[in-house]
């Protein structure tokens, strides 16, 4: 039983974690949204950029090794063009990213939810905050989905789920006992 309660509490750690992550980026975009997006693309575009080159020098390293299954040059050429569109169309690229986000707090509220919903089938009390919390969490999701809003209003939406999933997760790790 004590397995599960690491378990638990190390599951507990890592969401807790994700969450201040989330209320990091959520601050930065409600401060400075388009330099936010300019910085993203670039970031990712040169990341891209610099796997491509690697990839592309790890073929011309390893040739006449293994040539049959050696991919690193296609893989390094594909992922260079990448980081290029990455960083010219990183203003249509964040769109994608709002999707991302958003299906991420949509997932993160539906585990609450059914975490809450164990919570009550155990007895424990704060089943019903657990409940309110991971739907208000699902509506944040909806919102930074459906809306083609700008940046501000996402990390606003991001930083209201940050809170909610931090309340929720001293809610869990305070409830490790009972569970």
């Amino acid at each position: 039983m004590e397995y599960i309660s690491k378990i638990f509490k190390k599951t507990g750690m890592y969401s807790l974690i994700s969450s201040i992550v989330f209320v990091v980026l959520g601050i930065i975009l409600i401060v400075n949204p388009e330099t936010t997006i300019t910085v993203i693309s670039y970031i990712f575009g040169i990341m891209f950029m610099l796997v491509g080159a690697y990839k592309a020098a790890n073929y011309f390293i390893n040739k006449g090794n293994y040539d049959l299954y050696n991919y690193d040059l296609a893989f390094g050429i594909i992922a260079i063009v990448l980081g290029i569109v990455t960083i010219a169309y990183g203003k249509e690229i964040i769109a994608i990213f709002r999707i991302l986000v958003g299906l991420w707090i949509i997932y993160s509220a539906i585990m609450r939810l059914s975490l809450s919903l164990k919570l009550k089938t155990l007895g424990a009390d704060a089943w019903t905050y657990s409940l309110i919390i991971s739907i208000v969490m699902l509506i944040c999701g909806i919102y930074v989905m459906a809306t083609n809003i700008i940046m501000v209003t996402i990390g606003i939406a991001i930083l209201v789920y940050s809170i909610l999933d931090i309340i929720e997760n001293v809610i869990f790790l305070s409830n490790i006992k009972d569970i």
